[in-house]
């Protein structure tokens, strides 16, 4: 039998408790017969304003994540992407290809992150010079700032938000999002990379990619991207960001 709904396609999002950005963004994305259902990572909400708040904070997401895989994968999912950032960067390229491994494993399915989706999105586009930005603070955005540099990149500018606790995240206005692409362009950088799942930015990247001339790369977006091309779906979706129409 098939599903009713998700005829097409399951997509389960395994999302932190206190993220209140990735299910709406990739309820947006949806293409006919295709269905996300969400499990969720327990995250106490808490200010993290110290290195050790957030190691602490980290940790828990990690410890986190095998529980919300194993609940959303109860629904018989075809695929996960895991609406984490920070995690999916964390240690770099090798550590984090060896969570994705250990996160398809257990899910016996398919996974996709924010870390290893936005390479891909920038390969598609033969991109090599990136700005970034995300919701962090500095051991975040250092973490981030690694990451690409490993996987190939030039990282030309980087801002982190600072934001104090990941709940706020999503209280980020759009004003200060715009201003701080304006910020990071530059006739140097190829493209603007935005991390952080729970900074609500896939629309407003969207819009700042025709005054920018150069694709602008929202972390959701491009998650559910590589999940959707990965499962063979290769419906063209408008409005929330050019690498969901171009490729």
């Amino acid at each position: 039998m098939t599903d009713y709904h998700g005829h097409r396609l399951r997509v389960g999002l395994a999302v932190p408790s206190t993220n209140t950005t990735v299910q709406p963004e990739c309820e947006l994305l949806q293409p006919p017969g295709v269905t996300n259902h969400t499990g969720r990572v327990s995250i106490r909400q808490r200010r993290i304003t110290t290195e050790k708040d957030f190691l602490e904070h980290v940790q828990a997401m990690r410890d986190g994540m095998g529980d919300a895989i194993d609940r959303v994968c109860s629904a018989q999912v075809d695929h996960v992407i895991m609406g984490v950032a920070l995690e999916a960067f964390w240690g770099g390229v090798k550590q984090a290809a060896e969570l994705q491994d250990g996160l398809e494993q257990r899910a016996g399915v398919g996974i996709s992150m924010g870390s290893t989706a936005t390479v891909a999105a920038l390969r598609a586009y033969g991109i090599e010079k990136i700005a970034v930005l995300t919701p962090h603070m500095p051991r975040g955005d250092e973490q981030v700032r690694d990451y690409f540099l490993e996987a190939g990149f030039d990282v030309l500018r980087l801002i982190g938000l600072k934001c104090p606790s990941p709940i706020e995240i999503a209280h980020t206005t759009g004003p200060r999002m715009r201003s701080a692409l304006r910020e990071l362009d530059g006739d140097d950088a190829e493209a603007i990379v935005q991390v952080g799942t729970n900074l609500p930015a896939m629309d407003i990247c969207a819009q700042a990619e025709p005054w920018l001339g150069k694709p602008v790369l929202a972390i959701n977006a491009v998650t559910y991207w590589d999940a959707l091309r990965r499962c063979g779906i290769h419906d063209r979706i408008y409005s929330h960001g050019r690498i969901l129409e171009e490729h």
